[in-house]
This record gives C-alpha cells, sequence and structure tokens, in this order.
C-alpha cells in the first residue's frame, strides 16, 4: 500500500461520497461490484496512524450498509477493551493443552508492536476506528475472520516437527532482536500491513504457515463479506489480504467455509507413530527380560526413567522452575514419553502456574516482556511458557535417546 502524505485533509477526505475515490491512492481503495451490490475493500497497514484516519473517512463518506472488519470476536474484544492479554486464564490454556498458539500468537503481537512503537500507533487500530466510525452512524459491524484460535491450530498442525523448530528459531530472533530503523525503514513500513510481512517472509522457507495465515484467511474473509447483509458494504482488510479477497469476493461458487473451521485430525500415520513408539519401547523392555531376565529388564527401564526423566529436569532448572515443578518434571517425563496424549512440559507448566501464578502487571506487560530475554525470567507468565519449551525439549531429546539406547541393548544380545 501507498502511504497517503501530506496534502489537506479536505483534499483528501472530501464531504461527497462519490468523490473519494479521486482523495485516496488506488492502491488503498479497491470498488467490486457483485450484480447489484457493491463492495469497498479499504486496505490498512495495522500499524499506520494514516490508515486508521483513512477507514474512518471512507465509512462517513460512503455510508454503507455494514462495515466488515478483519477481526474475530476474540481479537475484537480484546483491542476494544485494551485487555491484551490481562483477561488470560493460563491455567485453561494449559489445560486445554493450547501453549503452543499462544506463544504463536505472543510473536506476531510482539512483533507488531515492536515496529509498531517506533511509528507511534498501536497494532490494531484502524479496526477499532472502523467499528467506531460506524458505530457512531447507527452502521452494523460484522466481524468477519476466523477465530484466532483455529488459524492457530491449524497453522501449527500445517508444520513438520522440523518445520515447528525452524518457525521458532527464525521468528524468535525477529523478535528479541532490536533492529534501529532509519526514516526511509519507517517510511516503507508505514506503506505496508506488517503482520503480513512477516508472514509472507517466513512464508518463503514454510509454505504451511502461509496457506493457513493467508490463503485461507483471504477465503474466508471473502466468503464472510460476500454472505453480510446490504446493497453496499465498506470491508476493512490488511493489504496483504487485498489481491486474495478480491479473487474470493469475484468467484461465482461459493466455498464451503465448514471446511476451514476445523482443526484437522491428526493423520493415522502420525498416531500410529505416537503410539507405536510407546509400545516398541515397552515391547522391547517385555523381551529383554524375558531374555535376559527380570534384573536386566529393570536395568533397561531404570535406563528410560533417567534418560528421560534428566534432561526434562534441567531444562526445568535451566528455565529456574519451582523445586516441586523441576521434580514434576522428572517424575512426569518417563510415563508421558509413553503416551501421545500429555506431554511433560503440559505438566511441568502447570505445576509452575499453580505455584507461582502471574501477577495482573506482567500479563499486561506481556507482549513487551516477551522480547526481553531476561524477561522471560522475571515475568512469571514467560517463565511458565520457558518451563514448557524447556522441559518439552528435554523429554524430547530424553526420549529419542532413550529409544535408541533400549533398541541397541536389544540388538546385540
Amino acid at each position: 500500500m501507498a502511504a497517503l502524505h501530506a496534502p489537506p485533509i479536505a483534499d483528501l477526505f472530501p464531504e461527497t461520497p462519490g468523490d473519494f475515490d479521486r482523495g485516496c491512492d488506488p492502491a488503498d481503495l479497491h470498488r467490486v461490484a457483485l450484480e447489484d451490490r457493491e463492495i469497498i475493500v479499504v486496505a490498512t497497514a495495522h500499524i499506520s496512524r494514516e490508515s486508521a484516519d483513512l477507514v474512518r473517512h471512507v465509512i462517513e463518506a460512503e455510508r454503507p450498509d455494514a462495515v466488515c472488519i478483519e477481526l474475530d470476536a476474540q481479537r475484537y474484544k480484546t483491542l476494544a477493551q485494551r485487555q491484551r492479554f490481562e483477561a488470560l486464564d493460563l491455567k485453561q490454556v494449559i489445560r486445554q493443552q493450547q501453549l503452543t498458539p499462544l506463544i504463536l500468537n505472543l510473536i506476531l503481537v510482539s512483533y507488531q508492536q515492536q515496529l509498531g512503537g517506533q511509528l507511534g500507533v498501536l497494532p490494531g487500530s484502524e479496526f477499532l476506528e472502523a467499528a467506531e466510525a460506524a458505530e457512531s452512524q447507527g452502521i452494523p459491524v460484522v466481524l468477519c475472520d476466523r477465530d484466532v484460535r483455529i488459524t492457530l491450530r491449524r497453522a501449527w498442525g500445517a508444520l513438520s516437527l522440523w518445520q515447528k523448530l525452524r518457525l521458532f528459531a527464525s521468528v524468535l530472533g525477529s523478535v528479541v532482536e532490536r533492529p534501529q530503523l532509519s526514516e526511509e525503514d519507517l517510511r516503507k513500513l508505514r506503506e505496508q500491513d506488517v503482520g503480513s510481512r512477516l508472514i509472507e517472509e517466513l512464508g518463503q522457507a514454510l509454505p504451511g504457515i502461509k496457506r493457513v495465515l493467508i490463503d485461507e484467511r483471504d477465503t474466508y474473509l471473502a466468503e464472510r463479506i460476500k454472505g453480510t447483509d446490504g446493497r453496499r458494504i465498506v470491508a476493512v482488510v490488511g493489504a496483504g489480504h487485498i489481491g486474495g479477497i478480491r479473487k474470493g469476493l469475484q468467484a461465482k461458487v461459493p466455498f464451503d467455509l465448514r471446511t476451514l473451521e476445523t482443526v484437522p485430525p491428526v493423520s493415522g500415520f502420525w498416531k500410529a507413530v505416537g503410539w507405536g513408539m510407546p509400545a516398541l519401547i515397552l515391547a522391547a523392555i517385555a523381551v529383554i527380560g524375558w531374555q535376559r531376565g527380570a534384573a536386566a529388564a529393570g536395568d533397561n527401564l531404570v535406563y528410560w526413567i533417567l534418560v528421560t526423566g534428566l534432561p526434562s529436569m534441567l531444562g526445568t532448572m535451566i528455565a529456574l522452575g519451582h523445586p516441586l515443578t523441576i521434580l514434576s518434571a522428572l517424575l512426569a517425563a518417563p510415563i508421558t514419553t509413553l503416551t501421545p496424549l500429555l506431554g511433560v512440559g503440559y505438566i511441568a507448566a502447570f505445576v509452575q502456574a499453580y505455584l507461582r501464578p502471574p501477577r495482573v502487571y506482567e500479563l499486561r506487560g506481556l507482549a513487551q516482556d516477551f522480547r526481553s530475554p531476561r524477561q522471560w525470567y522475571t515475568n512469571r507468565v514467560l517463565r511458565i511458557l520457558l518451563v514448557f519449551l524447556l522441559s518439552t525439549l528435554g523429554g524430547a531429546g530424553g526420549m529419542f535417546a532413550g529409544s535408541a539406547g533400549i533398541i541397541s541393548s536389544l540388538l546385540r544380545h
């Protein structure tokens, strides 16, 4: 999107609805005719003050029958109430095994805030501006985006294990670094949808991320916009979605959104691997016991307990977890590594959250603290996430080492 520059406001935002386009950059405003209906799509940059001003004046000038915005109910409530993560029920997140989507959400929010702070505008301001402008004129507001929790879970499920590791390494590196942006850099950032910029960079290496976060949402947004009642609709979306949304709006065949509103189940192959590996380990220990006696089986069982429990315990210690959290990781890892239903990271994280519950001000500053490695040890929420990550990595490493050791012991006989 090209930025709006210095002409007077009166020139940029004329009073007459039909004349409005003459004051806008062509990249900012897109009109799509659908039989007797008109969809006016406003392309915005999520950290641009100019975009926030633009959407208000488009709505006031066009006076549409409805305003669609690129938000789901959860994200809208967060923005409207300025809560960010204050209302986060961390224990409930852990119970539902949603820590990984929470980390992905934190990465994106933190990245946008890091850039938005240098531009002097809060991410998502243009969506609030659109909603407030519509409500002030009695125009219905329609939240057209997919539930962010479904989006993040589908994105995570679209990645292989190696891609997940690459994602964390790449994005965490971009979050914790503190680039000094020049005036030219800031000018370019004002002309972009920053969330899409991050996703597109990752999409080059991780196509599954782009498919879920961009392509699927383009389709979803387009269908929801088309399904909104009214002859004239204004839709406010990030500039990175414009191409896909226009294509979706012009599609003749409707798309069944139910296919995009579900989290695909784990494939049969990975289910077989998830249950097959534990079964193989237990069967190997049983065969060792049958061939060499109970003492040999006991030795291998103790080996499994130590090789899975100790790395997980060490990871929790590095995260400076509570002593009882460290103990829980040691005891849980040998068991959880033998079942795909629950990981040691979730048990350790829940114990840590119970013993060291986060304080309100830590939730309020969560996205900002996320960018500082030191704050991961002082902010209790981030400490819980660190416990989750490091205990999980320790348990996973121990599981692979333990599996190799036991199979090797079986084959040596």
